[in-house]
């Protein structure tokens, strides 16, 4: 899992500016009122709503926008929100999903098609790269400050659940089973631990290293235009050196 360990450093380190964090609020947003819709707005029943709350605390959401947006899916007619998943290939072949939800199929489907045709990528058909991917649970821990002892948060991770860990410079990532993601950060956070990050991600069997200076440049362009617009929720890919 190497390079998802230096894609997630990226990720997890990149200062996110106003405009980013809002952009972040509004996708959480549209996820909670989908499961809302679907499940009702009870996080007890309603497990998919739960973990979008977390994720949303994740990601520094307040409570109070919570709380809003779970009010307003539950008397909210208007806003219909549909998930789609696309699938296909970046430059020189890199499998990419895409996690979209939108009110208008079509607009959708074209951006995320020619974002695909403008880089020198194709969409594929569903299922296309999907094998190649597998969902974990995700939890980022920082330790800018090094004060963490790396043997002691491995063991207290594993006892908690956890599948695989990895330390990399000042990061640490803990790797569970999807449905074990809040059990095994909550006992990580009872064990004094402050948690940078838990999300569920699509983590690819294997990597892909680009060494064409266009491919590098058209693969970097698709992930920005792609994780830029309104309708993109996630983009998973096995691009490796993607630094």
């Amino acid at each position: 899992m190497s390079g998802h360990s230096k894609w997630a450093n990226i990720k997890h380190k990149k200062e996110k500016t106003d405009a980013q964090r809002a952009k972040v609020f509004t996708k959480i947003g549209k996820e909670i009122s989908i499961a809302v819709k679907e499940g009702g707005p009870d996080p007890v029943s309603n497990s998919k709503l739960r973990d979008l709350i977390q994720k949303a605390k994740s990601n520094n959401v307040p409570n109070d926008n919570i709380d809003r947006i779970i009010k307003k899916a539950q008397g909210s007619t208007s806003e219909t929100y549909e998930e789609i998943v696309y699938e296909g290939y970046g430059p020189a072949g890199i499998a990419v999903i895409v996690e979209t939800t939108t009110d208008n199929r079509n607009r959708t489907a074209g951006n995320v098609r020619s974002y695909f045709s403008k880089y020198h990528g194709n969409l594929g058909q569903t299922g296309s790269v999907g094998y190649l991917f597998e969902e974990k649970g995700v939890i980022v821990i920082s330790n800018e400050d090094g004060d963490i002892d790396e043997d002691k948060l491995m063991e207290t991770s594993l006892e908690a659940g956890a599948e695989d860990f990895l330390a990399d410079e000042d990061i640490f990532e803990i790797y569970t089973v999807s449905d074990d993601l809040y059990a095994v950060k909550e006992a990580i956070e009872a064990a004094g631990y402050e948690i940078a990050s838990a999300e569920k991600s699509k983590i690819p069997s294997n990597y892909v290293t680009l060494e064409n200076e266009d491919d590098i440049k058209f693969m970097n362009l698709l992930i920005e235009h792609l994780e830029d617009d309104d309708d993109v929720m996630n983009v998973y890919h096995n691009w490796e050196n993607c630094d």
